[in-house]
């Protein structure tokens, strides 16, 4: 194992090597929590710090997370072991046999995106269609700069094959008949170099495959199963449009030009972010080593600004300019709105910087309107206990979430009534209307989408001010900003998470199947 990291560490990412199972995630994982896996776990006993360095040079799918649900669960350890021990000696079973054995990094990437687009939804079709017409155009000259609009939607099928892709076990089977088709046989290297280079031969066999005629199409799909994954695909979508939306807040922030207006749409999800005036944010050269230049390292360690990945280098938010060296200082007395980053993750800090310039009660000056209503919902709990409203409206907030509760049982029996769901069910189901897991395991057993929109209201209360940044700005205490800047990015975490829901239940109801037609796949039946 050491030899193979030492090996592969040197060489550019796009020329690791990784083993052809490793794309196919083969063995595959039980279909179920429940259901045990094939073989035998094995132990590995590595020096400290070779199995990080392990899977730094291991293959990662687009959409692959270490802690994750299974189907999207890297294997990163797993592929080096599998790749170190092919290296040294090749070996095979009933399922690899014939297959050329190992790939490098970007030949299996591009084998994932064929994969990808042969087992793709209706939602993620769409967007491919969009930026395959738009590319079109480019090469015809119809097209000779693109608008804001044009380039959001190639960034967005970037972000979509790059980065946030969806994954199933249907997925890696098509990825099998595909490796099937072009990785075995006399061709099987030269296919690997068609795959590595992405030339055109490779964009031919995308379209094709993108387009595939029925038969085509059911020969790719070979041992899959009828299912509709237009959730998952719609939910991929969200995250792609919303990292190109967070690449927008980046440079939105780092305004080298000086002409970002103060005020920014984030869509999605659809909030208002406003800027304090003389607030901005800077990404300083690095120093040759890799670090930031003095003093930045130091307002760092006082907790004075906060730091994230910028292209290559790291901003630094928030500064005011000013006319003497370095150009910029921190704002004054900032330390209690940035203390809850402090324990955050680098890739998270982002988030909290945006949750931080939320305007919650703010109206937009602006002509496109946000998806949904952006208001900072606390717990009434929580509120009452930070002094912010009394006692009585504590209670008062709970009871009007218990009534919430109940008419929204009353609205699926209602619904099920209309439906003709047997009179003996709908029975049971009333008879557990005053108990919501109860109640909910029933109607899910009745009608599994109705059931799983079901939720428990909770007794919130509506923030009335507007974003925490102008709160600090205004001059309360120091434990207000701070507890107003934990509930600003909790929050805010919240409403992503309800507006990517949202998106995976408007998939189905925009996209899903209808007369019997598939959901999933869209060639020629969008």
């Amino acid at each position: 194992m050491t030899e193979h990291v030492e090996r592969q560490e040197p060489m550019q990412p796009e020329d690791r090597l990784t083993h052809i199972s490793t794309v196919l995630r083969y063995p595959r994982s039980p279909r179920g929590p429940k259901q045990p896996r094939d073989g035998t776990p094995l132990r590995l006993r590595l020096p400290a710090g070779l199995a990080d360095r392990a899977r730094a040079v291991s293959l990662h799918l687009p959409g692959q997370y270490p802690r994750a649900h299974r189907d999207y669960q890297s294997r990163a350890l797993t592929d080096a072991v599998m790749t170190a021990i092919a290296c040294a000696e090749l070996f095979t079973d009933d399922v690899l046999d014939g297959l050329l054995p190992l790939l490098r990094h970007r030949a299996a990437h591009n084998l994932w995106r064929l994969a990808s687009v042969a087992l793709c939804t209706r939602p993620e079709f769409h967007l491919l269609r969009a930026a395959e017409t738009l590319r079109d155009s480019m090469e015809r000259g119809a097209v000779q700069s693109l608008n804001l609009q044009q380039q959001r939607l190639l960034d967005t099928v970037a972000a979509l094959e790059e980065h946030v892709a969806w994954h199933s076990p249907a997925r890696f089977i098509v990825a099998a008949n595909i490796a099937g088709e072009h990785l075995t046989g006399p061709r099987a290297e030269q296919n690997e170099q068609m795959l590595y280079e992405e030339g055109k031969d490779f964009d031919d066999l995308y379209r094709d495959t993108l387009h595939a005629r029925e038969e085509t199409r059911q020969k790719l799909l070979r041992g899959t199963w009828d299912y509709d994954w237009s959730g998952r695909g719609g939910a991929a979508v969200w995250r792609a449009e919303r990292q190109v939306t967070l690449q927008h807040v980046e440079d939105w922030l780092v305004d080298r030009t000086g002409t970002a207006p103060a005020q920014m749409l984030a869509a999605p999800p659809g909030w208002l972010l406003l800027r304090p005036a003389a607030w901005t944010a800077a990404a300083p050269a690095l120093t040759r080593d890799g670090q930031l230049p003095a003093p930045f390292p130091q307002w760092l360690r006082e907790g004075r600004v906060l730091t994230f990945p910028y292209r290559n280098r790291q901003a630094l938010w928030p500064l005011q300019g000013i006319q003497r060296a370095p150009g910029w200082e921190p704002v004054p007395d900032i330390e209690a709105l940035l203390a809850p980053a402090r324990a955050l993750p680098a890739g998270k800090v982002l988030g909290y910087i945006e949750a931080l310039l939320i305007e919650w009660n703010h109206p937009l000056d602006t002509e496109e309107e946000p998806a949904f209503d952006s208001a900072l919902q606390i717990p009434a709990g929580l509120a009452h206990d930070a002094g912010l409203i009394t006692a009585e409206e504590h209670q008062a907030a709970m009871a009007e979430a218990r009534e919430r509760t109940l008419h929204g049982m009353d609205t699926v029996i209602a619904r099920f009534e209309d439906d003709g769901v047997d009179p003996d069910t709908l029975q049971h189901l009333r008879a557990a209307r005053g108990r919501f897991s109860e109640f909910k395991r029933q109607a899910k057993r009745i009608d599994a989408r109705i059931g799983s929109r079901l939720q428990v209201t909770r007794a919130l209360w509506r923030w009335p001010g507007r974003s925490a940044a102008a709160e600090f700005c205004a001059g309360p205490s120091a434990d207000l900003v701070q507890w107003l800047a934990t509930a600003a990015h909790l929050g805010s975490a919240l409403i992503l998470e309800l507006a990517m829901q949202e998106a995976w239940h408007d998939a189905f109801d925009r996209y899903g199947r209808r007369d019997g037609a598939p959901g999933t796949w869209g060639r020629g039946r969008v």
